[in-house]
């Protein structure tokens, strides 16, 4: 890769990004720290305003923008891949705001990658062989919740249960299997970290109240491994 590809690639990172080490940089494009540290100079005197925080790296000055990113036809075609996977979510609001993003992303389409971006959507099809009915409409604002850290309240049904539970919850993290959202949250009636399918949440209420960070860890919740509780 030349000097001025990095050059471009490591602007539509740090505006893609909030904040990217020296070290970050250097091991996605293979080169030295030295070497990035030259072309944060580069990019200072060709007057992008780059911002180094001591210790932790780079990141824009707020307000600054780019001319429009030109899309690669491999690109395109995994954002043509994508949207055919996230329609397969059983969240309704997932998939508005995605679809909603993705309009706006194919909107600096040039016209021949659009073309075919739309000529491979109408080739490629996504099964679903476990298809269950259940759907939801809570993830959107669900995820605001856990990077705002505000209390969540919820009534939970659990699988093959007919009861309804009430919960007050701090949201942490979340992940999908099988087309399904899980939610990690701390449970004020159980006083511990509980996984909550989010299409099973029949009433949820995000509270302006917010909570202290507890500085869950998603991977080391992984390897202790509770995924039934409930």
């Amino acid at each position: 890769m030349s000097q001025l590809s990095r050059l471009i690639a490591i602007l539509t990172l740090l505006k893609s990004k909030r904040l990217l080490t020296a070290n970050e940089l250097a091991k996605k494009f293979d080169v030295s720290i030295r070497t990035i540290y030259r072309d944060i100079r580069k990019l200072e005197e060709a007057g992008v305003p780059v911002t180094t925080i001591e210790g932790r790296g780079y990141s824009l000055m707020d307000g600054y923008s780019v001319a429009p990113v030109q899309f690669t036809e491999k690109q395109a075609n995994a954002l043509i891949t994508a949207e055919l996977l996230v329609n397969q979510s059983k969240d309704a609001s997932f998939v508005e705001n995605f679809n909603e993003a993705l309009t706006k992303i194919k909107s600096v389409f040039r016209t021949s990658i659009q073309e075919k971006s739309e000529l491979l959507q109408s080739k490629i099809h996504v099964f679903n062989p476990t298809y269950e009915n259940i759907s939801s409409n809570a993830l959107s604002e669900i995820q605001l919740a856990i990077t705002n850290f505000n209390y969540v309240e919820i009534n939970y049904c659990k699988a093959n249960d007919t009861d309804v539970s009430f919960r007050k919850i701090e949201p942490y993290a979340m992940y999908s299997t099988q087309y399904k959202w899980i939610l990690i949250a701390w449970c004020h009636l159980r006083q511990d970290y509980r996984a909550f399918r989010i299409d099973r949440i029949q009433h949820y209420k995000i509270l302006q109240e917010t909570f202290e960070d507890r500085k869950f860890d998603l991977q080391a919740y992984f390897q202790s491994c509770p995924y039934n509780k409930k």
